[in-house]
């Protein structure tokens, strides 16, 4: 593989990638679209950086190297980095939310193995938690308040992906579920093997999953009322993503907690119930 740097994109680019939620959608302004659509494009590229294609790992640290080299000093060219010049300008904290998503996806490339829930919830600070304060901090929304309960919503997004995407995540050799509460379970890794030989959880395995997507639901619900707090562009953007997590958390329930046997998908066939969880109150 070529060794200039100008190359050091090409292993992860022309991956496709199934979304759940819409990204800059209509309900955005259309004054912060662009930056929008430039945080996503910088987030995803570093995503994918971290996660797709077969570069070694030493060429997807070297990229993300780049990207904090291009974050911290302004001098340094990065062409996912440039669009975001001018929020970093009138919003300082918006870099540092963006170095903070770069720590979790380093973290990507060699770590694969959480052994408790801190470990889990550390990464989410970092992988999850940065993507809600950005929008906020589009809307002129940084307060303490909003900051936490954004948190909370984020955070809980992430945990129920990490629960419908138990298989792809594991056949790539990465597992989100805590070490100690899967021992705790009477279970070790070999469960995530069978399950996905035999195309279904286990008892043990569904009932884990079952207690950690009631946990997520929860932290989802904890955040909720921001909908309620937030200009009502936002808060009908965050309707759609809080009906999103909401479906997910049904669509597990229906499977009885067995992701593996039928991952959650949202689609056209989703609409009524997503229009019914938009306009769902928090479940405090």
């Amino acid at each position: 593989m070529s060794a200039d740097p100008s190359a050091a994109a090409r292993p992860w680019h022309g991956v496709d990638h199934y979304e759940n939620f819409p990204v800059a959608s209509w309900l955005v302004p259309a004054r912060q679209r662009p930056a929008v659509a430039a945080l996503y494009r910088f987030a995803r590229h570093a995503d994918d950086v971290a996660d797709e294609g077969d570069a070694p790992a030493a060429l997807r640290l070297a990229e993300l190297d780049r990207l904090e080299a291009a974050l911290v000093d302004a001098s340094v060219p990065h062409p996912a980095v440039e669009p975001l010049r001018a929020l970093f300008a009138t919003d300082p904290q918006a870099a540092l939310e963006c170095r903070a998503l770069l720590s979790a996806f380093r973290q990507d490339v060699s770590v694969h193995r959480h052994p408790d829930q801190a470990a889990i919830a550390d990464y989410c600070a970092r992988s999850a938690a940065p993507v809600g304060r950005l929008m906020l901090g589009l809307f002129g929304c940084r307060h303490a308040s909003l900051l936490a309960r954004s948190d909370a919503i984020c955070v809980a997004l992430q945990l129920i992906n990490f629960l419908q995407d138990i298989a792809a995540d594991w056949t790539r050799g990465r597992l989100y579920l805590p070490l100690d509460e899967l021992a705790a379970a009477g279970l070790d890794e070999r469960a995530l093997d069978r399950a996905l030989a035999q195309g279904a959880c286990e008892p043990a395995l569904r009932t884990l999953l079952e207690r950690r997507t009631r946990q997520a639901a929860a932290l989802l619900e904890s955040g909720a009322s921001l909908a309620g707090a937030v200009p009502w562009r936002l808060g009908l953007e965050l309707r759609g993503v809080l009906a999103g997590g909401r479906r997910i958390v049904e669509q597990l329930a229906r499977t009885g907690y067995d992701p593996v046997a039928q991952r959650p998908r949202l689609g056209a066939a989703d609409t009524g119930a997503l229009l019914r969880l938009a306009l769902r109150p928090p479940r405090l």
